[in-house]
């Protein structure tokens, strides 16, 4: 995404209405629109934090001299390797990257002086990785953050970007007579142009909607935070038990609609189920003091209530996925609490609950970053969402960022949108108020599952929820963990049905059947049952070919009543996908 145009905005804004919006005096003020304006420049990331651990990490190593001598006799040696590999062919090379590591595929990095860029460039990367973890004594969230900018720094000096020193670029070249560097050219005009806003007026390759969204429902309920979507049954019988997906507030809720070929909720439909859906509004200025617990009440339990106005006695099977996962173990927490017991189930989809292991984004959770967002979101009154994006980015900048400049810019090749590429560049803004509350409070002070979150005014407890349990952690997920997303098992004792897929993040989830190479791992753990650490887990649960989604269904279904009718839909306010997925 795009550097982000609304914070020079906050510029025009004097400082003494900076101090007006978040209560504090002028001189709070001015501080806020300055951090507002570097904001500008560093994706929102704060610039002391950095500086800081870069001075611990310096510092540390500066009065370690025999940690120094070990790191020099080490590149002495891999130095040497290298030497011995290149100079006899036959020898296998001193390195290989690793299988997420397709910078050097192409084959014309195995011959020299590719080979021996290449080589020399992954061994000095691992010894700088090495470095960064290096000497004792260096906070830890010091040296996360000493070696995510050493990668930074790192990526960016690879010899794959470079087009004198990239054989595939190379290659490009004497092939199109140079017409690759002249498309690039074009397509980074393109990319400016979009930037500052004067991108072209082509209509999008996939429409919300028409081609993504697409799934047949009504929009039953609209709330000033959320519309909720129904979704009929496609066949003639159906679960009395509805099933109400709660997604992620930073992101559209079309992940789980995608195309129709992969769309979870057009697959639910087609397994019998009614399905309602939130889709969050896009927040402004006007937003900014909605709390996190104004999502649960104004989203979740509204939405609840519908459900079970328009469906009768039965309970309900509540999905959430990412940070909507979070926010209904919260709402599942205070139902238990309240003696609400319309919960038919939960299922977690890589949804954490305990962010003691939070992935890669604890480098950007610390006292410092959320300070700096705080004044930054003071000032304009919410997150924008080229902020997230940026970091995101920056936690593969290898993928997407270095490794797509080369593609676009040096190779001239144009990009074709696929479903999950238009849905991700079809971000949301969180409020002010929620964003650092949930910063502050699950991220930073893992509040929720040491018991100290406040949800309608007393604590929630995760041990409390007795619903049956669901939750699918993804193997590539760098943003939650797997491992991370299991220590639900810690927290609650109750039945816990827990599912390791293939793919990250995004894909593991959106894995329909006929996804091909696609795999996963499920084990039942019967209320009050043992629980085992995460890799006694896995080793001891044999993998199955193909999706998930069948085993959840099938889970959903020995949960609920027997099928009958379809049940009434809601009076419709507009039709699916509703009118707040459209907001920007």
């Amino acid at each position: 995404m795009g550097q982000d145009s609304h914070i020079g905005a906050a510029l025009d804004a004097q400082p003494l209405l900076a101090a007006t919006l978040c209560g504090d005096a002028p001189g709070a003020g001015f501080n806020r629109a300055l951090h507002a304006f570097q904001a500008r420049f560093t994706y929102g990331i704060s610039p002391i934090g950095p500086f800081l651990a870069g001075l611990d990490w310096a510092a540390h190593m500066a009065n370690s001299p025999g940690t120094w001598f070990d790191l020099q006799r080490e590149a002495m040696r891999e130095a040497s390797r290298l030497l011995g590999a290149l100079a006899d062919p036959a020898s296998a090379p001193a390195i290989t990257p690793s299988p997420q590591d397709h910078r050097f595929t192409h084959p014309g990095w195995k011959t020299f002086p590719f080979n021996a860029m290449s080589q020399s460039f992954l061994l000095a990367e691992n010894w700088v990785a090495r470095a960064a973890a290096v000497p004792s004594g260096v906070e830890p969230e010091n040296t996360r953050i000493v070696a995510f900018a050493a990668r930074q720094l790192v990526d960016m000096l690879s010899p794959s970007n470079l087009p004198w020193a990239n054989p595939e670029v190379l290659q490009a070249a004497r092939d199109t007579g140079g017409r690759n560097f002249l498309d690039g050219f074009a397509n980074l005009l393109q990319d400016l142009r979009d930037i500052v806003g004067h991108g072209n007026d082509a209509p999008p390759p996939l429409t919300v909607g028409k081609d993504l969204a697409a799934t047949p429902g009504k929009v039953v309920l609209r709330t000033e935070l959320m519309e909720l979507i129904q979704y009929a049954p496609t066949t003639d019988l159906v679960r009395p038990q509805p099933v109400l997906i709660v997604p992620a507030w930073i992101m559209k809720y079309y992940i789980l609609d995608l195309s129709p070929h992969n769309s979870l909720i057009k697959y639910l439909v087609g397994q019998g189920f009614t399905v309602f859906a939130i889709s969050w509004r896009n927040p402004g200025r006007e937003l900014s003091d909605v709390s996190l617990d104004g999502y649960r009440t104004q989203g979740v339990k509204a939405a609840m209530d519908v459900v079970e106005r328009l469906c009768g006695a039965a309970k309900i099977h509540g999905c959430g996925y990412c940070l909507g996962g979070t926010l209904l173990a919260i709402a599942a927490a205070a139902m238990a609490r309240d003696k609400d017991a319309r919960l038919a189930s939960l299922t977690l989809l890589a949804a954490q609950t305990d962010f003691t292991e939070a992935g890669e984004l604890q480098l950007f959770i610390n006292e410092d970053q959320i300070s700096f967002l705080s004044d930054l979101m003071c000032v304009r009154g919410y997150l924008e969402s080229g902020q997230m994006a940026g970091a995101f980015q920056m936690l593969r900048s290898n993928d997407l960022v270095w490794s797509r400049a080369v593609r676009r810019y040096m190779l001239g090749e144009q990009e074709f949108a696929n479903d999950l590429m238009v849905w991700n560049a079809d971000g949301t803004r969180m409020p002010a108020r929620m964003h650092a509350e949930y910063l502050q409070q699950l991220f930073h002070d893992n509040d929720l599952a040491e018991g100290r979150f406040m949800a309608g005014g007393g604590p929630v407890a995760l041990g409390n929820i007795s619903a049956p349990l669901f939750a699918v952690g993804t193997e590539a997920d760098h943003i939650a963990p797997w491992q991370s997303v299991y220590k639900i098992g810690l927290l609650n004792d109750g039945d816990l049905t827990f599912v390791l897929t293939s793919g990250g993040h995004n894909a593991g989830i959106v894995s329909e059947p006929g996804h091909a190479h696609r795999h996963f791992r499920i084990a039942h753990r019967p209320h009050g049952g043992h629980h085992n650490g995460p890799a006694e887990w896995k080793a001891a649960t044999p993998t199955q070919e193909g999706s998930w989604w069948p085993a959840w269904t099938a889970w959903l279904a020995a949960l609920s009543g027997p099928p009958g009718a379809r049940p009434a839909m809601g009076p419709a306010l507009a039709e699916a996908p509703g009118t707040y997925v459209f907001e920007r």
